[in-house]
C-alpha cells in the first residue's frame, strides 16, 4: 500500500504580503516525523493572447529575484477574495496589455516549484482579442514594463534559444503551439482548478488578500 503523509503539525515563521512560509511535521514512511519548509503563495494566472497573425501579447518585466527583465505573458496573482481564475485572467490581460477577449480556454495548469511551494499557476487561450483602455498598474515593476507582439513561432525558437526563460511563459507557449500547429484543444474555462491553493485565502479576510 502506498504510505499517507499525515501534516501532525505547522508553525507559521513568517508572513509577508504576497507569501507566507509555515514548517509542517510530515509523518514520513517507516512512522517517522520530519519537518517540511513550504512557502505560501496566492496562486495566479497567466494568458497567451493570441491576435488573428498569431502573434503572442507578451511583456517583459524587472524580475528582482534574477535581477533581469524577462520576457513573459500578462499574468498576475489571484489576490482578490472570491475572484474566479477567468475574471482574473481578463483583468490582467486588461491591466498589463490593454486587451480583451471574446473567446477562452485553459490551456494548461502548472505547479511552479513543488519541492517547496504552493503556487499553482492557470494558463489561458485567449482569441477574439480587441483594444481596451489599460488599467492602473498597482506594483512598481509594471511601471518600467514593455509589451510587444510576438509571433507564437518566434517565441517557440526563442524558448529554444534560452531567451524565454520564465516558466509560466514557456509551459504557456508550447501549449498554445501544441493547439495552434497540431490541432490540440484546450480545455473549458469551468475546468476544475483542484491545484489553486487555499492556506492564504482562508487565513486571511480580505477582499484585498495581500493585506496583512
Amino acid at each position: 500500500m502506498s504510505h499517507e503523509f499525515r501534516t501532525v503539525g505547522s508553525e507559521l515563521l513568517v508572513d509577508a504580503p504576497i507569501i507566507a512560509v509555515r514548517r509542517d511535521d510530515v509523518v514520513m514512511p517507516g512512522e517517522v516525523v520530519a519537518q517540511r519548509e513550504i512557502v505560501e503563495h496566492l496562486g495566479a494566472v497567466a494568458v497567451v493572447a493570441l491576435d488573428e497573425s498569431n502573434r503572442v501579447a507578451m511583456v517583459e518585466q524587472y524580475r528582482h529575484s534574477v535581477a533581469k527583465r524577462l520576457w513573459e505573458l500578462p499574468a498576475g496573482l489571484l489576490d482578490v477574495k472570491g475572484e474566479d481564475e477567468l475574471s482574473g485572467a481578463q483583468r490582467e490581460l486588461q491591466e498589463e496589455a490593454g486587451l480583451a477577449a471574446e473567446e477562452w480556454a485553459v490551456l494548461t495548469d502548472l505547479v511552479t516549484s513543488p519541492g517547496f511551494c504552493e503556487e499553482a499557476v492557470r494558463v489561458f487561450l485567449a482569441r477574439g482579442l480587441s483594444s481596451v483602455e489599460k488599467l492602473a498598474a498597482e506594483g512598481d515593476e509594471e511601471a518600467d514594463m514593455s509589451f510587444a507582439w510576438v509571433p507564437l513561432e518566434e517565441a517557440v525558437e526563442r524558448i529554444l534559444a534560452g531567451e524565454i526563460v520564465n516558466s509560466i511563459a514557456v509551459a504557456g507557449l508550447l501549449a498554445a503551439y501544441a493547439c495552434v500547429q497540431e490541432g490540440r484543444a484546450a480545455r473549458s474555462v469551468d475546468a476544475p482548478f483542484e491545484l489553486r491553493p487555499q492556506s492564504l485565502a482562508q487565513r486571511r479576510p480580505g477582499p484585498d488578500l495581500k493585506k496583512l
